[in-house]
């Protein structure tokens, strides 16, 4: 199975931090790591990661890791990394044949979690979305969340950060059928500025955005120093799973 992890982005609210974020480390392994890790305790075998801000030094840990985690990995650059993240979306789906694990390079997630949403991946069209229905949960940002409204079959009615009704959240992962970046395509021909939302969002409108109910699993997204302070906190305890089932764990 296929991956794509999404790892361009300036990261600006953590840059405190000095290292590009996704290396930035949580219990002594790069973000980046992790999302590998976790990838492949999910069952995936080969990774497409995009590259934007700092590329090169990211690329340079790809080696290492794909050497630590058995996961084969493929850098893929792009030039405007400051554009929204569905660019990374366009150029990384290019790289890849068929149906995908898409995930968030800033994101960790409890050891069951992704192996839940990749039950989907055999899935003929659209896009499937891991949510959480507790809004409210400590490791949620609300002043950064992506939010979900459902319909009554369970299937994504609007999705976006600017929601003021909504009864889940966006968790970072997703299982993507190529409709998806022809989602995204479609949307920035039309004007839009390529956001992932926008072209989850034409999906929802055709009815080909389900969601994958997540909730009561563990996940957090590290995009600011307090939500690293909680990471470090409580990541040993929901990764260990991950760090099992690695072939060759070493220190990042």
């Amino acid at each position: 199975m296929n991956a794509l992890i999404l790892a361009a982005g300036y990261g600006s609210r953590i840059a405190a931090l000095a290292a590009p974020k996704p290396l930035v480390p949580v219990a002594g392994v790069c973000l980046l790591e992790w999302s590998v890790r976790q990838a492949a305790s999910a069952g995936i075998t080969h990774a497409v990661v995009v590259t934007g801000h700092r590329a090169s030094e990211i690329e340079a840990r790809l080696p290492g890791i794909a050497y630590r985690t058995g996961v084969s990995l493929e850098a893929c650059r792009i030039t405007d990394w400051s554009r929204p993240n569905g660019h990374s979306v366009l150029a990384g789906a290019g790289r890849i044949e068929g149906n995908y694990l898409l995930m968030m390079a800033d994101h960790l997630f409890a050891a069951g979690l992704l192996r839940t949403l990749v039950q989907d991946m055999g899935r003929t069209r659209g896009a499937s979305l891991a949510i959480d229905r507790d809004v409210a949960g400590p490791t949620i940002d609300p002043d950064d969340a992506t939010w979900v409204r459902r319909r009554a079959n369970g299937r994504i009615a609007l999705i976006g950060k600017h929601l003021t009704r909504y009864d889940a959240v966006d968790c970072g992962a997703f299982i993507a059928t190529p409709e998806l970046a022809e989602a995204i395509a479609e949307a920035v021909s039309e004007g839009a500025a390529g956001s992932l939302s926008e072209g989850m969002q034409r999906l929802a409108e055709r009815g080909a955005a389900d969601t994958v109910d997540v909730t009561g699993q563990w996940w957090i997204d590290v995009d600011d120093p307090r939500m690293h302070a909680m990471a470090e906190a409580d990541a040993p305890f929901h990764l260990e799973g991950a760090m099992r089932r690695m072939p060759r764990t070493v220190a990042a």
